[in-house]
């Protein structure tokens, strides 16, 4: 049951067979949940009506045949009209209609169309033309079906184009990102390889260093030791030359002092006291001992050459 401005409508009342007339009710909205309850009623008359406007779930009314919308306030038809794919006979005589939805290419078995007293756009009225008669009617459903597969196609062509140049900027949009991409890959990889090559000049510098180091280390080592060495050469012989010299003073000192004590016992009147006589024993028997030397020998020459 349906409320129509005040009073209810009882839809099982309205129905003739496979008709359901709702002509004439004062009906501002479609009672479209009642009528689906009604698949068999094929023939649906909403003619007279103070309908503005069909709801989008009316074209789920598939089993439609023939409907009558003449004579409404209708200013549009629902975008899913091209859904009524069973519409044969459509009448909307007498309202504000200024557009077809381009959907309405879809109603491939409509047979008989009236578009009269439409405020129809000049392109759509001229497709149209008159229908005052059953040929005309039938002629102005084949034109407006023609000129609305037109039009869509068109729109097709059109959204086919548009998509294409979206896809278009997309494939370049991903060109681009791919190259910068790259770019940023070899930028990353430069900056990698500099790095590292920044690094191992580092640890190279590091090596180079410390190996200085370490060479500084044993050269200043092997100075050292050598400083050292020179030092204990240089000390030696001087140890050595000092204490050889001072044998030598002393060796000098005895033999002057031997020689003086000889000689005191040779040339003077001591030489026949005790001391002098062992000392004049011990100088004849040395004498005699180094007299085969003929370097002795020589010296004593000398020597006797020169005594008094």
């Amino acid at each position: 049951m349906s409320k129509a401005t005040g009073k209810a409508v009882n839809l099982r009342d309205k129905i003739n067979g496979n008709e359901m007339d709702l002509s004439l009710c004062n009906l501002t909205e479609v009672p479209v949940k009642e009528l689906a309850a009604f698949p068999k009623a094929i023939v649906l008359d909403l003619s007279c009506n103070n309908l503005t406007s069909l709801p989008s779930d009316f074209c789920g009314l598939t089993h439609l045949i023939k409907l009558d919308l003449s004579k409404n306030q209708l200013v549009q038809l629902p975008p899913e009209l091209g859904r009524l794919i069973s519409l044969q006979h459509l009448d909307l005589y007498n309202n504000k209609l200024t557009s077809l939805p381009v959907s309405f290419a879809q109603l491939k078995n409509l047979k008989w169309l009236d578009l009269k007293d439409n405020p129809l756009e000049a392109s759509l009225a001229n497709v149209a033309g008159d229908c005052l008669d059953e040929k005309q009617c039938k002629l102005c459903a084949t034109r407006v079906l023609q000129h609305m597969r037109t039009l869509q196609e068109d729109l097709d062509r059109q959204r086919e184009r548009r998509l294409q140049r979206e896809r278009e900027l997309e494939r370049k949009k991903e060109a681009e990102l791919r190259v910068r991409e790259a770019r940023e890959r070899e930028v990353r990889k430069r900056e990698k390889a500099e790095e590292k090559e920044r690094k191992r000049r580092e640890y190279d510098a590091q090596r180079a260093a410390k190996a200085s180091k370490e060479k500084q280390k044993k050269e200043d080592k092997v100075d050292r030791q050598a400083q050292d060495n020179a030092v204990v050469t240089s000390s030696t012989p001087k140890a050595r030359r000092s204490v050889f010299g001072f044998l030598l003073k002393l060796l000098l000192l005895l033999l002057v002092g031997v020689l003086g004590v000889v000689g005191v016992c040779q040339m003077t009147e001591l030489r026949r006291e005790a001391a002098c006589v062992s000392v004049n024993v011990l100088y004849e028997d040395t004498m005699s001992k180094v007299r085969g030397q003929e370097v002795v020998q020589r010296i004593l020459q000398k020597l006797s050459v020169q005594q008094p």
